[in-house]
């Protein structure tokens, strides 16, 4: 099956039957569309209806029969070799079960491509007939649309077979593809490769089948008109590909894996480097070397399976929206029927704002796009179909803590109360949380909240032991160690000090670009009008105005937590500047640390860290420099130098070297001028040290 998303769709509402016979029935239809080009369900929705068959009724006779495909005016073609359909793994662990039962000593692994099946027939090594799929023994003679498509060879070279006595006669399979570049360049109002190709290879006319390109990766002799003999001329899988490229057809890639292990990382480098492709593929091919034409007979081979890449789109139901309320912000989250995306299954998806319902379209009971496409938390990007009994999404209209008419600007739902207590109590958890404060949980802080102990971040700091020591009898021993844990924090970052703050959209990455960009002291955020927030890459006109508004309203706090705290902030320049001016992006998986805490260690160190590969970058970091990925060959085409993850921990080794002994010069300088130390700030709170 495949996406389609362009024309008429009738069967759109993907719903799945709990009656087998009704389900059976629903499957045919869909494979007879499927076959003629016109498919109405995603690959993920066919997959789940054939899933639930086999666990309704695992003897349906639709396991072991090829379904018929409509007539659509074209003669029909017996096919010289048998085109039954694969079992399929969805994820490694199904691989490994069909592996086990295999026995192979190695596995050849073949792309799998996303495009329409076609048998090549060819007599005395002169190419006489294209047929395309059908019901797997009978197809549609699309000769002449065929003979125009790319990598097709007219005339075989030489003689044929192991004594080299005869030209060849008999079936090369392939798939007929749509490359990305031509459907860029000429199909683009076509929702994806493969439905414009199918409707290109089955036209009348054959116009524009020349933009086609078939490639090949299988072979039988026999003679045309007759039955399948079960014969190979070819000692393995290996013999018979490179048979096919020293012919001259365009062949699929493939690798040879000395196990099981070895496929499911050929999978992943496979997964990584697919945006890379000029065509498209939806997996991999895996079989043993040896050919077995009893098995290539049956309806669905056993010897050979489509190992399936994570589902990364799939439709569902919007059921209900709940608004997640975070600090002043209201954010709608959809609770959707379940899907399988990217290995996991999905019940729930983002929909970032207000602006994405009314843009969509979206109701309760539509029928709903999603995808986790690289992404952690899946997200509703386009609206399937609105049913008629389709309600609208009920959005919040009052504050659920203070009543306050709630402000809708479209891109974001917030209270616009500045003493909002919810707003209040989320920037002390903020500041707890940036500040990574180990024994100050949530539970504590709601509580001091709630006595009124605790109404701002500079409350914390003026909090005793015997304060704390009276909360619900934590006792004086509990107590000292919470504030041990709050005062240990005696230096934090100008970027995580204003991001502890908790203002609307200005995170620490996003103070990062600003510290970058020259704001590398609290006093220039204080001076900076909105203008200049404006001017810095990424940052528009809203949110430098959102910054430059709460940096005013927050200016006699932020000042009162520097001086009642005693914690000193630290800029690139005067607390790890070993990066400053340097940008680092990665790719691949990281052995020793998370990708998040490395690029964490850059930005301490007065770094950047990047998502994608630009030319001001001055590092791409990764394990597998030889990988085909986007960002490998973006690198190489700007000549930006690519570090190992050793060479990047030497440097930052390094880097935290020249910082650690900047930073000691100036405990010594502070200490001899008479400023408490930590443990002297611990005295006065009377806690043991």
């Amino acid at each position: 099956m495949a996406d389609s998303k362009d024309g008429q769709k009738k069967d759109m509402v993907f719903r799945i039957p709990d009656n087998a016979r009704a389900l059976e029935k629903l499957i045919r239809h869909h494979q007879q569309l499927y076959y003629n080009g016109v498919p109405e369900i995603t690959d993920s929705e066919f997959d789940s209806l054939w899933d639930k068959l086999r666990e309704l009724d695992p003897e349906n006779p639709l396991f072991s029969e090829i379904n018929s495909e409509a007539g659509d005016g074209f003669p029909k073609e017996y096919h010289l070799i048998p085109m039954g359909s694969q079992d399929k793994a969805a994820d490694p662990g199904e691989f490994y079960a069909w592996a086990a039962k295999m026995k192979f000593s190695e596995f050849i692994v073949e792309y799998k491509l996303d495009g329409a099946s076609i048998e090549l027939q060819y007599e005395n090594g002169e190419f006489i007939k294209g047929v395309t799929r059908g019901d797997g023994r009978i197809g549609d003679d699309i000769t002449f649309n065929v003979s125009q498509m790319a990598g097709v060879v007219k005339t075989l070279p030489g003689e044929y077979g192991p004594t080299g006595m005869h030209p060849f006669s008999g079936g090369v399979r392939g798939e007929v593809i749509m490359t990305r570049s031509v459907h860029r360049g000429f199909f683009s109002d076509k929702a994806n490769c493969r439905n414009a190709a199918n409707g290109l290879m089955k036209r009348k006319d054959g116009a524009d089948c020349s933009k086609l390109t078939v490639i090949c990766y299988d072979a039988a002799s026999g003679m045309p008109g007759s039955p399948f003999t079960g014969y190979s001329p070819f000692a393995d899988e290996m013999e018979k590909i490179n048979w096919l490229a020293g012919c001259g057809f365009t062949t699929v890639p493939f690798k040879v894996c000395g196990g099981a292990e070895d496929v499911v990382n050929y999978r992943s480098h496979v997964m990584e480097i697919r945006p890379s492709l000029d065509y498209d593929i939806d997996g991999l091919v895996v079989k043993g070397m040896e050919i077995d034409p009893a098995d290539l007979s049956r309806s669905r081979p056993e010897k050979q399976i489509a190992f399936k890449f994570s589902l990364e789109e799939a439709v569902s139901v919007l059921r209900e929206v709940e608004w997640s309320e975070s600090g002043a912000t209201y954010t709608p989250v959809a609770k959707i029927d379940p899907v399988r995306l990217a290995g996991t299954t999905v019940r729930r998806a983002s929909l970032a704002n207000p602006n994405i319902i009314s843009d969509l379209g979206l109701k309760i009971g539509s029928h709903v796009l999603v995808t986790k496409r690289g992404e952690i938390i899946p997200k509703i990007i386009a609206l399937v179909e609105n049913p008629p009994d389709a309600s609208e999404i009920p959005v919040p209209e009052k504050c659920s803590v203070c009543q306050t008419e709630l402000c809708n600007e479209g891109t974001r739902l917030y209270c616009p109360n500045d003493e909002c207590p919810k707003l209040i109590l989320h920037r002390l958890e903020k500041w707890i949380s940036v500040l990574s404060v180990r024994d100050f949980g949530e539970n504590l802080l709601r509580r001091l909240f709630e006595k009124g102990m605790v109404r701002s971040i500079s409350d914390l700091y003026t909090l005793t032991v015997e304060q704390l020591a009276d909360i619900d009898r934590m006792g004086k021993i509990s107590a000292a160690k919470v504030l041990r844990s709050l005062h240990s924090k005696k230096k934090i970052s100008l970027s995580a000090f204003i991001a502890g703050f908790d203002i609307e959209g200005i995170g620490e990455t996003m103070t990062d670009k600003l510290v970058q960009s020259g704001f590398d002291s609290l006093d220039k955020f204080f001076n900076a009008s909105a203008e200049d927030f404006a001017a810095v890459y990424q940052f528009g006109p809203v949110l430098a105005g959102d910054l430059f508004s709460a940096l005013k309203k927050l200016r006699p706090e932020m000042e009162k937590v520097v001086e009642v705290s005693g914690i000193t902030i630290t800029t690139p320049v005067t607390a790890g500047g070993a990066f400053l001016g340097k940008s680092f992006c990665f790719t691949g998986e990281l052995l020793s640390m998370k990708r998040q805490e490395a690029e964490k260690l850059i930005r301490d160190l007065g770094g950047q860290a990047k998502s994608s590969v630009t030319k001001d970058l001055s590092y791409l970091v990764t394990n597998n420099p030889e990988s085909g990925s986007s960002k490998n060959k973006r690198a190489a085409e700007l000549g930006i130098p690519v570090l190992s993850e050793n060479d990047f921990l030497e440097l930052v080794k390094k880097a935290e070297k020249t910082v650690s002994s900047s930073e000691k010069k100036t405990d010594k300088a502070l200490l001899s001028s008479g400023k408490k130390s930590g443990n002297n700030m611990q005295m006065e709170l009377g806690i043991d040290t």
